[in-house]
Formats: C-alpha cells, sequence, structure tokens
C-alpha cells in the first residue's frame, strides 16, 4: 500500500493507493496503532474519491526525523577525508552502538518538488541519499520512504561537536513521494539512486543498494527507541551509500533520488 498526503482547500488530507482516507485520519493516528491493526483499518477505508491536490511531504507536523551515520563504509571513507579526527569514524563504524541524532521536525520537511537548502556560511554541502524507515509508537517497523540529508561536510569536518549545525537547518531535510507500507522483510537489498542536474546536464549518477550496510535495521530501531519513546511514531534515516566526491551543490541543482519504489526531486533554493 502507498500512503501519501495531499493538499486540499479544507487542508492536508492522506491517502492510500490514489484514495483518500476520512479527513480526520492522519499518519499520528496510524503510527499508534499495531502495525496489523493499521494496515487491516487502511484496506477497509479506502473509498472511491480519487486522491487530488499537491503532494506534500508524507509526515505530520508534529513528527520527529531522526537519523543514523557511518553505517556504510562509503560513509565512514568520506567522513574519515573531511575530519581532522578521522580516527572517530572507524571506531564508531566498529562499534556496537551506531551514531543516531535528530534530524527534523515534521513541519520543517519539503516533500516531493519542495525546495531544498545549502548553508550559505558552508563551502561544502552535499546531498546524502538514504532508505528511511517510518516506525509506529510499538517499535514496529511499518514502512519506508525516500529520504535527502542534506549536510554541509565542512561544518561537520571541522569539529564533530558541529554536527547539529552541519545537520540541522532550513531545508537539510526532504521525503517522499510518499509511504510504501509494507513486511519489515520487503525492506531488504533495495537500490539507491541519485543524480544531480546542473544547467539541465547530468553532473552526478550512481547507484548502490542497502545490502552494503553494515547494521541490519532492527539493530537502529532498537538503538533510537531503547531510552526514548515516540507516541507519534517515527522516521529514521538509516545512512548513505552515495557520497560524490569533489562536490559541493549549488543554487538551482536538482537532486533525483531512488530508494526501491520511492523517488523524491528537489530542487536547491534559497
Amino acid at each position: 500500500m502507498l500512503l501519501t498526503k495531499h493538499k486540499t482547500p479544507n487542508g492536508s488530507r492522506w491517502a492510500v493507493d490514489g484514495h483518500f482516507l476520512p479527513p480526520s485520519l492522519n499518519l499520528t493516528t496510524l503510527l499508534e496503532m499495531t502495525r496489523g491493526t493499521m494496515f487491516e483499518m487502511l484496506e477497509k477505508l479506502s473509498g472511491n474519491e480519487s486522491a487530488s491536490g499537491e503532494e506534500e511531504a508524507p509526515i505530520d507536523p508534529q513528527q520527529e526525523v531522526w537519523a543514523a551515520g557511518v553505517t556504510y563504509l562509503q560513509s565512514r571513507e568520506a567522513r574519515k577525508a573531511e575530519s581532522s579526527v578521522a580516527d572517530m569514524y572507524q571506531k564508531v563504524h566498529e562499534a556496537e552502538r551506531p551514531e543516531i541524532f535528530s534530524k527534523s521536525m515534521g513541519w520543517r520537511v519539503s516533500g516531493n518538488g519542495g525546495p531544498i537548502r545549502i548553508r550559505m556560511d558552508s563551502s561544502w554541502n552535499v546531498p546524502e541519499p538514504e532508505l528511511v524507515l517510518v516506525i509506529n509508537c510499538y517499535r514496529e517497523i511499518v514502512g519506508y520512504c525516500a529520504g535527502n540529508d542534506v549536510s554541509s561536510r565542512d561544518i561537520e569536518g571541522e569539529n564533530p561537536l558541529y554536527l547539529p549545525q552541519a545537520k540541522i537547518y532550513n531545508g537539510s531535510c526532504a521525503l517522499g513521494h510518499g509511504i510504501l507500507l509494507c513486511e519489515p522483510g520487503m525492506i531488504q537489498n533495495l537500490p539507491i539512486r541519485m543524480e544531480i542536474r546542473r544547467a539541465d546536464e547530468t553532473i552526478f549518477n550512481a547507484e548502490a543498494s542497502t545490502a552494503s550496510m553494515k547494521r541490519m535495521m532492527p539493530e537502529l530501531v532498537e538503538f533510537l527507541t531503547r531510552e526514548l519513546d515516540f507516541p507519534q511514531g517515527v522516521f529514521l534515516m538509516t545512512g548513505t551509500c552515495l557520497v560524490p566526491n569533489n562536490f559541493t551543490l549549488q543554487m538551482e541543482d536538482v537532486v533525483i533520488i531512488q530508494v526501491g519504489e520511492m523517488k523524491i526531486e528537489n530542487k536547491v533554493q534559497i
């Protein structure tokens, strides 16, 4: 099932498989249910009213997006290259405990077609394509979407304590185009693709797979929720496996990310 969020004259409204759900039903309510109960309800509530209106980021304003870092070898190498304390990232990559940090509140997130931004006080800004897990209040994975964890690598590389500034700012998080609801077992070995276009020319195009992730997805969920409750559910970015070398985003660049069946496109704007 594909869950999408749409802008309508009467406010935001959720839809499943192209048909509107009741106006009072939102993602927060759905993620307060067990996975089985949610799937059963959505099958019963899918109506005949075709969904319409501009797609929005598939998240409610008060929900949280978190992120895991250094989960792929490529990410470890990129972090080591940018940092003056490279051995720290080697230790994180090999440690039992993963790196997990807060990324965004739902109201800050851009959706498919929405803008992303680069920090004006940074000279090295990159997109990071990521598989994003959608987790309910019972710590169950209920589906996934595509994500862009836009980051300022020079700020983080200068000092690891600057991570929040390198990762959390206006326009630094994009999710979309919807949420593919599925059993956790279906979220394995997914292809991740990223294309970057500048002035109508492709300047970066590469593909990888979640199969190269060092950590298991249930492991990341367990560490995130070990001492932290998410009564309204939570989104978890699982790290990047595609890192453009010798590259920084510029205004008007278009970033296209595909993760499994989910695809999102965003343009760098002010």
